[in-house]
């Protein structure tokens, strides 16, 4: 991994979240982020990591944070970017785009999305999965 990689991982669990009914699932949520961002963010490094809550590695730092979801502080999926909790629950584009920042490729696609998710006018951002 490079240094300016960007790290997204996703919590949740195969079972959608008891308030999430009629969202999409915690994969779905997980495997929608990675082709929006790979066709919105073409030039940059992320790296994606899925985190099921019901099996969670052998990590300490990632079952304290499964614990926090299992007692109820944070609904899942939970979207981290970089460790940084950007969504949780129905996740819409704008909020799991919103801890990326701007673009470091040159790809026109790249500042227009970052345009939109700063502000308004981008109608893919008004809508979850």
């Amino acid at each position: 991994m490079k240094n300016n990689d960007i790290i997204i991982t996703v919590y949740g669990a195969q079972q959608i979240c008891a308030s999430c009914v009629g969202a999409p699932g915690s994969k779905d949520t997980y495997e929608w982020l990675q082709a929006a961002i790979a066709r919105k963010f073409v030039d940059d490094d992320f790296q994606f990591e899925y985190v099921d809550i019901d099996h969670p590695p052998d990590n300490d730092q990632k079952q304290n944070f499964v614990q926090k979801i299992w007692d109820d502080e944070l609904l899942y999926p939970v979207v981290l970017v970089n460790e940084e909790i950007v969504a949780e629950g129905v996740t819409m584009l704008k909020k799991g785009l919103s801890g990326i920042g701007k673009p470091r490729g040159g790809h026109a696609g790249n500042r227009k999305m970052t345009q939109a998710t700063e502000g308004v006018g981008y109608s893919e951002t008004s809508h979850t999965f």
